[in-house]
Protein backbone atom coordinates (compact mmCIF):
# COMPACT_ATOMS: atom_id res chain seq x y z
CA UNK A 1 0.00 0.00 0.00
CA UNK A 2 1.41 3.37 -0.99
CA UNK A 3 1.64 6.17 1.60
CA UNK A 4 -1.26 8.63 1.59
CA UNK A 5 -2.17 11.84 3.41
CA UNK A 6 -5.64 12.50 4.79
CA UNK A 7 -7.57 15.23 6.58
CA UNK A 8 -10.21 14.45 9.22
CA UNK A 9 -13.38 16.04 7.84
CA UNK A 10 -16.06 14.71 10.20
CA UNK A 11 -16.33 12.78 13.46
CA UNK A 12 -19.47 10.85 14.39
CA UNK A 13 -19.29 9.07 17.72
CA UNK A 14 -16.46 6.54 17.57
CA UNK A 15 -15.84 6.95 13.83
CA UNK A 16 -14.02 9.51 11.70
CA UNK A 17 -14.32 10.41 8.05
CA UNK A 18 -10.98 10.93 6.34
CA UNK A 19 -10.54 12.67 3.00
CA UNK A 20 -7.47 11.83 0.95
CA UNK A 21 -5.58 14.84 -0.41
CA UNK A 22 -6.91 15.75 -3.83
CA UNK A 23 -10.11 13.66 -3.54
CA UNK A 24 -13.77 14.65 -3.20
CA UNK A 25 -16.35 13.97 -0.49
CA UNK A 26 -17.57 10.96 -2.48
CA UNK A 27 -14.29 9.19 -1.69
CA UNK A 28 -14.22 9.77 2.10
CA UNK A 29 -12.85 6.91 4.21
CA UNK A 30 -14.90 5.82 7.25
CA UNK A 31 -12.61 4.51 10.03
CA UNK A 32 -12.84 3.69 13.74
CA UNK A 33 -11.25 6.29 16.02
CA UNK A 34 -9.48 3.48 17.91
CA UNK A 35 -7.25 2.99 14.86
CA UNK A 36 -6.18 6.64 14.79
CA UNK A 37 -3.69 8.51 17.02
CA UNK A 38 -5.16 9.93 20.25
CA UNK A 39 -6.35 13.51 20.35
CA UNK A 40 -7.36 13.95 16.72
CA UNK A 41 -10.09 16.42 15.80
CA UNK A 42 -11.71 17.82 12.68
CA UNK A 43 -9.01 19.35 10.49
CA UNK A 44 -6.21 17.11 11.78
CA UNK A 45 -3.87 15.99 9.01
CA UNK A 46 -2.78 12.35 8.99
CA UNK A 47 -0.19 10.31 7.12
CA UNK A 48 -0.97 6.64 6.49
CA UNK A 49 1.71 4.13 5.64
CA UNK A 50 1.33 0.37 6.04
CA UNK A 51 -2.05 0.94 7.81
CA UNK A 52 -0.36 3.07 10.51
CA UNK A 53 -1.68 6.61 10.96
CA UNK A 54 0.50 9.45 12.26
CA UNK A 55 -0.29 13.15 12.73
CA UNK A 56 1.51 15.52 10.35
Amino acid sequence: MEPKNYTVVKIEGEYAYLREDGKTADDDLFIAMALLPPGIDIGTRLHCEMFEYTVI
